[in-house]
Protein backbone atom coordinates (compact mmCIF):
# COMPACT_ATOMS: atom_id res chain seq x y z
CA UNK A 1 0.00 0.00 0.00
CA UNK A 2 1.42 3.53 -1.23
CA UNK A 3 1.79 6.30 1.55
CA UNK A 4 0.55 9.08 0.76
CA UNK A 5 2.74 12.04 1.45
CA UNK A 6 2.07 15.71 2.47
CA UNK A 7 3.38 18.77 0.57
CA UNK A 8 5.83 19.20 3.71
CA UNK A 9 6.95 15.94 3.47
CA UNK A 10 7.43 15.65 -0.32
CA UNK A 11 9.39 18.94 0.04
CA UNK A 12 11.21 17.25 2.68
CA UNK A 13 12.41 14.34 0.35
CA UNK A 14 13.45 16.77 -2.71
CA UNK A 15 15.89 18.77 -0.79
CA UNK A 16 16.68 16.13 1.27
CA UNK A 17 18.03 14.51 -1.99
CA UNK A 18 19.21 17.84 -2.84
CA UNK A 19 21.76 18.38 0.09
CA UNK A 20 21.77 15.03 1.24
CA UNK A 21 21.14 16.69 4.87
CA UNK A 22 18.33 15.83 6.78
CA UNK A 23 18.38 18.86 9.02
CA UNK A 24 18.55 21.15 5.78
CA UNK A 25 16.01 19.36 4.41
CA UNK A 26 13.82 20.06 6.94
CA UNK A 27 14.70 23.60 7.20
CA UNK A 28 14.06 24.08 3.24
CA UNK A 29 10.82 21.85 3.63
CA UNK A 30 9.36 24.46 5.91
CA UNK A 31 10.02 23.03 9.48
CA UNK A 32 10.76 25.38 12.64
CA UNK A 33 14.28 25.85 13.10
CA UNK A 34 13.96 24.90 16.63
CA UNK A 35 12.66 21.12 15.47
CA UNK A 36 14.34 20.92 11.98
CA UNK A 37 16.78 18.25 13.38
CA UNK A 38 14.51 16.07 15.18
CA UNK A 39 11.99 16.42 12.13
CA UNK A 40 14.61 15.27 9.82
CA UNK A 41 15.87 12.30 11.88
CA UNK A 42 11.85 11.55 12.11
CA UNK A 43 11.56 11.84 8.55
CA UNK A 44 14.06 9.44 7.32
CA UNK A 45 12.81 6.73 10.34
CA UNK A 46 9.74 6.44 8.33
CA UNK A 47 9.76 3.93 5.61
CA UNK A 48 7.42 5.58 3.12
CA UNK A 49 9.18 8.37 3.26
CA UNK A 50 12.52 6.39 3.06
CA UNK A 51 11.45 4.56 0.25
CA UNK A 52 10.48 7.47 -1.93
CA UNK A 53 14.01 8.67 -0.89
CA UNK A 54 15.63 5.32 -2.56
CA UNK A 55 12.60 5.73 -5.70
CA UNK A 56 13.83 9.29 -6.45
CA UNK A 57 17.58 8.41 -6.08
CA UNK A 58 17.34 5.21 -8.17
CA UNK A 59 15.58 7.67 -11.12
CA UNK A 60 17.75 9.86 -10.78
CA UNK A 61 20.91 7.70 -11.15
CA UNK A 62 18.77 6.00 -14.00
CA UNK A 63 18.31 9.13 -16.09
CA UNK A 64 21.90 10.47 -15.51
CA UNK A 65 24.63 7.72 -15.30
CA UNK A 66 25.28 5.95 -18.13
CA UNK A 67 24.74 2.15 -18.21
CA UNK A 68 26.65 -0.25 -20.05
CA UNK A 69 24.11 -0.69 -22.94
CA UNK A 70 24.43 2.79 -23.83
CA UNK A 71 28.18 3.04 -23.64
CA UNK A 72 28.49 0.50 -25.79
CA UNK A 73 25.48 2.16 -28.22
CA UNK A 74 27.26 5.62 -28.31
CA UNK A 75 31.25 3.81 -29.12
CA UNK A 76 29.00 2.15 -32.07
CA UNK A 77 28.20 5.21 -33.29
CA UNK A 78 31.21 6.84 -33.26
CA UNK A 79 32.53 3.91 -34.98
CA UNK A 80 30.13 3.59 -37.94
CA UNK A 81 30.62 7.43 -38.13
CA UNK A 82 26.92 8.25 -37.41
CA UNK A 83 27.37 10.46 -34.38
CA UNK A 84 28.11 14.37 -34.57
CA UNK A 85 29.87 16.71 -33.13
CA UNK A 86 29.11 20.33 -33.34
CA UNK A 87 32.49 22.25 -33.78
CA UNK A 88 32.51 26.69 -34.35
CA UNK A 89 34.30 27.21 -37.60
CA UNK A 90 35.22 30.40 -38.43
CA UNK A 91 34.32 32.09 -41.55
CA UNK A 92 34.18 35.35 -42.96
CA UNK A 93 31.15 36.40 -42.04
CA UNK A 94 31.95 35.13 -38.38
CA UNK A 95 31.75 31.78 -36.41
CA UNK A 96 29.52 29.42 -38.10
CA UNK A 97 28.30 26.04 -36.09
CA UNK A 98 28.94 22.55 -38.10
CA UNK A 99 28.45 19.32 -37.36
CA UNK A 100 31.34 16.93 -37.99
CA UNK A 101 31.33 13.51 -37.66
CA UNK A 102 34.06 11.40 -36.02
CA UNK A 103 37.01 11.43 -37.24
CA UNK A 104 39.20 8.59 -38.30
CA UNK A 105 41.38 9.24 -34.94
CA UNK A 106 37.63 9.07 -32.68
CA UNK A 107 36.69 6.00 -34.29
CA UNK A 108 39.61 3.77 -34.64
CA UNK A 109 39.70 4.80 -30.27
CA UNK A 110 35.86 3.84 -30.62
CA UNK A 111 36.70 0.38 -31.61
CA UNK A 112 39.39 -0.32 -29.44
CA UNK A 113 36.99 0.88 -26.82
CA UNK A 114 34.53 -1.55 -28.03
CA UNK A 115 37.21 -4.44 -28.69
CA UNK A 116 38.58 -4.08 -24.72
CA UNK A 117 34.87 -4.51 -23.67
CA UNK A 118 34.74 -8.23 -25.97
CA UNK A 119 38.51 -9.86 -25.12
CA UNK A 120 37.80 -13.67 -26.13
CA UNK A 121 34.71 -13.07 -28.27
CA UNK A 122 36.89 -10.85 -31.21
CA UNK A 123 37.37 -12.64 -34.48
CA UNK A 124 39.06 -9.86 -36.35
CA UNK A 125 42.21 -9.92 -33.47
CA UNK A 126 41.99 -13.88 -33.58
CA UNK A 127 42.42 -13.04 -37.72
CA UNK A 128 44.76 -10.98 -37.47
CA UNK A 129 47.21 -12.76 -34.88
CA UNK A 130 46.66 -15.76 -37.20
CA UNK A 131 47.83 -14.13 -40.05
CA UNK A 132 51.24 -12.88 -37.73
CA UNK A 133 51.84 -16.64 -36.30
CA UNK A 134 51.54 -17.67 -39.83
CA UNK A 135 54.23 -14.67 -41.23
CA UNK A 136 56.41 -15.99 -38.56
CA UNK A 137 56.20 -19.05 -39.65
CA UNK A 138 56.73 -18.46 -42.96
CA UNK A 139 59.94 -16.20 -41.69
CA UNK A 140 61.93 -19.08 -40.12
CA UNK A 141 61.16 -21.53 -43.38
CA UNK A 142 62.41 -18.87 -45.68
CA UNK A 143 65.22 -18.46 -43.37
CA UNK A 144 65.76 -22.80 -43.36
CA UNK A 145 65.82 -22.47 -46.58
CA UNK A 146 68.12 -19.38 -47.32
CA UNK A 147 70.68 -21.14 -45.12
CA UNK A 148 70.22 -24.57 -46.84
CA UNK A 149 71.03 -22.91 -50.71
CA UNK A 150 73.85 -21.16 -49.14
CA UNK A 151 74.79 -24.41 -47.71
CA UNK A 152 74.59 -26.36 -51.43
CA UNK A 153 76.29 -22.86 -52.63
CA UNK A 154 79.70 -23.32 -50.26
CA UNK A 155 79.68 -27.39 -50.74
CA UNK A 156 79.85 -26.75 -55.12
CA UNK A 157 82.62 -24.07 -54.29
CA UNK A 158 84.64 -26.15 -52.57
CA UNK A 159 84.22 -28.98 -55.06
CA UNK A 160 85.83 -26.93 -57.66
CA UNK A 161 88.73 -25.97 -55.01
CA UNK A 162 91.70 -27.53 -55.62
CA UNK A 163 94.59 -28.03 -52.83
CA UNK A 164 97.05 -25.24 -52.70
CA UNK A 165 100.28 -25.57 -55.50
CA UNK A 166 97.46 -27.41 -58.07
CA UNK A 167 96.25 -25.68 -60.94
CA UNK A 168 92.15 -26.01 -60.46
CA UNK A 169 89.99 -24.43 -62.90
CA UNK A 170 88.29 -22.38 -59.98
CA UNK A 171 91.65 -21.37 -58.77
CA UNK A 172 92.82 -19.99 -62.27
CA UNK A 173 89.17 -18.30 -62.71
CA UNK A 174 90.36 -16.04 -59.44
CA UNK A 175 93.77 -15.79 -60.81
CA UNK A 176 92.76 -14.03 -63.93
CA UNK A 177 89.97 -12.06 -62.03
CA UNK A 178 92.82 -10.59 -59.80
CA UNK A 179 95.16 -10.07 -62.58
CA UNK A 180 92.45 -8.09 -64.57
CA UNK A 181 91.60 -5.88 -61.79
CA UNK A 182 93.57 -2.34 -61.94
CA UNK A 183 96.16 -2.18 -58.63
CA UNK A 184 96.22 1.18 -57.07
CA UNK A 185 93.55 2.62 -58.94
CA UNK A 186 95.35 3.01 -62.17
CA UNK A 187 92.44 2.42 -64.85
CA UNK A 188 93.72 1.96 -68.01
CA UNK A 189 91.28 3.77 -71.29
CA UNK A 190 92.02 1.58 -74.28
CA UNK A 191 89.10 3.32 -76.22
CA UNK A 192 91.79 5.01 -79.03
Amino acid sequence: MKHKMTAKQQKFVDQYIKFGNAKQAALEAGYSPKTAKQMGVENLSKPYLKAAIDERMKAIEDDTIAKATEVLEYFTTVLRGTARETVAVATMDGVEQVDNPPSIKDRMAAGRELLKRYPGNDELLNAQLTKIIADIEKTKADVRKSKAEADIMEAKANAYRTPEGQDGGLNKLLAAIDESIPKGGDVNDNSD
